[in-house]
């Protein structure tokens, strides 16, 4: 299995009072946020969930250059809080860095702290951030856990300002997404803070701290599902407002005016997407619908999820359009070849006239003027001449010839027609060995959006598929048609995809590929692909063959690996 990247998780209380600008300004490597030391993360309202009060063990006292297991390497300390200390560390047999939770192992939380790093591992969905071990050692326990250094916390994206609507619906959508994966596994989060949520380099957001972060702090809540969903409420508002939806500031950002209550988001800040708007607090406000439409609270994150997926899509910003500077004349047009303007000069200086040279006013000079005219008179004449006989000679051979000509041409060689677009009617995914990939999904490779697409599985070989003889979709084109032509758009580049048309007998072929023939085919290292035949076949179905796949990162769906997708495929004939 591929290596993953990795990251801190945080862990510490803090009223969250200081600044924004202070905030940001102190945030370490892995992106934790700290204060005095401590964690800046925030305390979470009282609907997180009941925080179980005990005395605080003390922290181990360890220091750099202390080794666990004899592997790894404890580098820096980013949190000491409440019994428990977080570390950075390095994995000296996999040569990464890796997070490190340490406390004693008669700590009240000590157990609790192990089943649930032992729970969250055996998820293993990689939008969270992974635990890689939990071990009760030298009365040690210590949860090891990715280290993301190329990942930035919400807390510091908020610093910067609102997030634009796109983005803030990328962030309620995975987030929603993931915790819905999580409760149907039974995992439950009850710390989704602005510091839990770490955006990637790639726009992927994960979760970290899953069931672990509460806990270290030994938070418990009877409707964990509501505590979730009204945290990424909360998460949500604070992407659009830059305010925190309580009336106590937290985590940098200011909150709500006291004695006001929860107010809609459009209502703090101007220009916020009204959809959006409605959605948080639909998360927020689960005691009754939002005031602006009746529409029925969120109490679970697969309801939230349900919700935004069922919302218009909001499309990316388009990128800004910088206009070219104005044409400057440079100092050798101007006539100074470089040299410095004067003092006192104007600035552009007027290029001097250049006397023409002198007429040919000599006797010589004349007659060399008279040889010329008379030379280029004599040329004017000759091809004169030549022109007329041409036009003479070419009105002789009549009509009678042309004709001819074309009916020899319509008679010898028929007008190539240039191909037409073949319209498709259905699919279905292509699967001899019984696996489909993505069946659901088919119908996103032909239906003219470049932002959906049909995806196959990550495989850890490649590019060559080894395990399979390869992956693809027939096309019904609702008739036989002559196809001659297609062109695909891939999801993925790299090297390398190797793709090949087939004509099939049916939507289920009885034949396997060997058995089919072949339209065409090719392989690239693009993500646009422009099939075309030797010889157009006549064929009501296409199959378009993957048996090639580049090596790509981790996205909505799969694990990094080598896989592809198709997002818009066309036909010709």
């Amino acid at each position: 299995m591929a290596e993953r990247s990795t990251a801190a998780v945080d862990v510490a209380d803090n009223s969250g009072d200081e600044p924004l600008a202070a905030d940001a300004a102190k945030a370490t490597a892995d992106g934790v946020d700290t204060q005095d030391g401590r964690a800046a993360d925030g305390p979470m309202p009282e609907k997180d969930g009941e925080r179980r009060s005990t005395a605080p063990a003390a922290a181990p006292e360890l220091h750099s250059g202390h080794k666990l297991a004899r592997r790894y390497r404890l580098e820096e300390c980013v949190t000491r809080l409440d019994g428990f200390s977080s570390w950075r560390a390095m994995d000296e047999k996999l040569r990464r860095a890796v997070g490190v939770h340490l406390l004693p192992a008669d700590h009240p939380r000590a157990r609790a702290v192990l089943a649930a790093a032992r729970s969250s591992a055996l998820l293993g969905d990689p939008r969270f951030v992974q635990v890689l071990d939990a071990v009760e050692e030298n009365d040690l326990v210590y949860v090891v856990h990715e280290w993301l250094p190329d990942a930035t916390e919400l807390t510091a994206i908020l610093a910067a300002g609102p997030l634009e609507p796109h983005e803030a619906y990328q962030l309620v959508s995975q987030v929603s997404q993931a915790m819905a994966a999580a409760h149907r596994e039974g995992l439950a989060h009850l710390r989704l803070t602005p510091s839990a949520i770490l955006r990637t380099s790639t726009g992927q957001y994960r979760i970290r701290g899953l069931a672990v972060n509460a806990a270290l702090r030994g938070i418990t809540s009877e409707t964990p599902q509501q505590a979730d969903t009204e945290a990424i409420g909360a998460l949500l508002y604070a992407a659009l407002t830059q305010r925190w939806p309580y009336e106590n500031d937290a985590y940098g950002l200011t909150g709500l005016p006291k004695g006001v209550g929860l107010i809609a988001p459009d209502q703090v800040r101007a220009g916020v997407h009204r959809g959006l708007g409605e959605l948080a607090m639909r998360a927020l406000a689960n005691d009754g619908a939002t005031a602006s439409r009746q529409e029925p609270a969120c109490t679970t994150p697969e309801e939230l999820s349900k919700a935004v997926a069922a919302m218009p899509r909001i499309k990316p910003p388009e990128p800004a359009f910088t206009a070219p500077p104005e044409y400057q004349h440079t100092t050798y047009q101007q006539g100074s070849y470089g040299r410095p303007t004067p003092i006192g000069a104007p600035t552009v200086l007027s290029a001097q006239a250049v006397p023409p040279p002198p007429p040919l006013q000599s006797r010589t000079g004349r007659a060399l003027k008279w040889s010329v005219a008379a030379l280029l008179i004599a040329a004017l004449g000759l091809g004169s001449w030549q022109l007329a006989d041409t036009l003479l000679n070419h009105s002789k051979q009549g009509n009678g010839d042309t004709t001819r000509t074309q009916q020899q041409k319509t008679d010898d060689t028929p007008e190539k027609k240039d191909p037409v677009p073949l319209s498709v009617k259905g699919a279905a995914e292509y699967f001899p060995d019984g696996n489909p990939q993505n069946a659901e999904g088919v119908s996103k490779s032909f239906d003219g959006d470049k932002s959906t697409y049909w995806r196959t599985k990550s495989f850890l070989d490649g590019p060559e598929v080894k395990i399979k003889d390869g992956v693809g979709i027939i096309y019904d084109l609702g008739a036989e048609h002559e196809v001659s032509a297609a062109s695909i758009l891939l999801r993925f580049p790299g090297d390398h995809t190797t793709l090949t048309l087939y004509a099939a007998d049916s939507m289920h072929p009885k034949k396997s590929v060997d058995g089919m023939k072949k339209i065409a085919g090719t392989t690239t290292n693009d993500t646009s692909v422009n099939l075309t035949a030797e010889n157009p076949v006549k064929t009501r179905y296409v199959l378009v063959w993957i048996t090639a796949m580049p090596s790509a990162p981790y996205d909505d769906f799969s694990n990094a690996g080598y896989k592809q997708g198709l997002t818009d495929v066309k036909f010709k004939g």
